[in-house]
């Protein structure tokens, strides 16, 4: 398994990360070189896995020397630039099955006139004689085992002839194994099969599957408004700090709410945004100003996406040991900002 650092790329904590995973792997340049310095390279033990939507033969130059494996996403890229990775790191493709399972259009894969990977219609059996591996990317957040062991069936049928040729298969992430009571044994038998069958080394992805439900986004109410509903507004923006609720409209939960509290409140960001706010919630006691809510399950594609919009504080990133201790990774300041906008001035 290797950690996707789209998701969660807080190398602070990768010691304590290191002993469970096998490498990392990248969407862009900077996250295969941060994989590379802060989990492990070449000769380390771990794997570091690069892949791009578009490459450009600076970004492949780039990473050529750290990486293990290079994925192309098309084969007009694979074409323009395998002569740079032939001989340094283990050269694959992305392949795109026509199935999915993922529960919004915006991270579907398999969408109408998707751009990701190359479709079984546009394959050779020959390309398959010149390539590693190839990866399938094809999940977002699938709780179901039956539904993964399906699309593998599906990608075996489709595309086996090829995949016996090759010496690894990446299945990509969005495999929710932690999620309770997932069925983690008939999964683990599936990809046993799946490699035994087809003689390849199997990999995972895994992100939100990896760190969901290790932090929390603590935020203050700085002031309680109404117009028809109460709402606690707080120092934080959805469209700031945890993008995610924003864009797929997916309601954040407030560890101190109860579903049978006497007091519902909007729990609103002080963004300038109008539709900008993480939920609606009840609680047992009325809110007060100055009072303090953890907004759980925080750090899967929270902090890879924070922005300084409106010039909003960022939060502050710590690490709370199992000991209690608490230590800090990362702060920011009215610098940083600054330096994020420009860095010289022209008159």
């Amino acid at each position: 398994m290797v950690l996707a650092l789209k998701c969660f790329s807080t190398w602070g904590v990768f010691d304590i990360m290191k002993p469970y995973l096998d490498g990392t792997t990248s969407c862009g340049p900077f996250e295969v070189q941060l994989g590379y310095e802060t989990f492990g390279g070449r000769g380390s033990g771990k794997e570091t896995h690069a892949y791009s939507v578009g490459y450009s033969e600076d970004d492949v130059k780039a990473v050529v020397d750290i990486c293990d494996k290079m994925i192309f996403n098309s084969l007009s890229q694979l074409q323009a630039y395998r002569h740079l990775v032939e001989g340094k790191a283990s050269i694959g493709v992305r392949l795109n099955p026509g199935v999915s399972r993922a529960g919004q259009d915006l991270a579907d894969p398999a969408r109408q006139f998707s751009r990701l990977g190359v479709q079984q219609q546009q394959l050779s059996p020959s390309l398959f004689d010149s390539l590693d591996g190839v990866m399938f990317h094809i999940n977002c957040e699938n709780k179901s085992a039956d539904d993964f062991i399906a699309l593998l069936d599906d990608i075996s049928h489709q595309f086996g002839e090829y995949l016996d040729k090759l010496d690894w298969v990446s299945l990509g992430g969005g495999v929710f194994f932690t999620w309770p009571d997932y069925e983690l044994e008939k999964l683990a038998q599936a990809l046993k099969h799946f490699s035994e069958k087809h003689s390849v080394q199997l990999y995972l992805e895994p992100g939100e599957a990896i760190i969901t439900n290790t932090a929390d986004l603590v935020v203050t109410v700085v002031d309680i408004v109404e117009n028809g509903m109460q709402t606690a507004i707080v120092d934080s923006a959805t469209e700031a700090h945890r993008l995610d609720t924003l864009i797929y409209n997916e309601p954040a939960s407030i560890g101190e709410a109860s579903q049978f509290g006497e007091f519902e409140y909007v729990i609103g960001s002080c963004s300038c945004l109008a539709g900008d706010q993480f939920c609606v919630a009840k609680f047992e006691q009325p809110l007060n100003i100055g009072q303090r809510l953890h907004i759980l399950d925080s750090a899967g594609y929270t902090m890879v996406k924070l922005n300084w919009f409106n010039g909003l504080k960022m939060p502050s990133v710590y690490c709370q040991r199992s000991n209690g201790d608490i230590q800090k990774l990362n702060e920011f300041g009215y610098e940083d900002f600054k330096r994020s906008l420009s860095q010289w001035s022209v008159s």
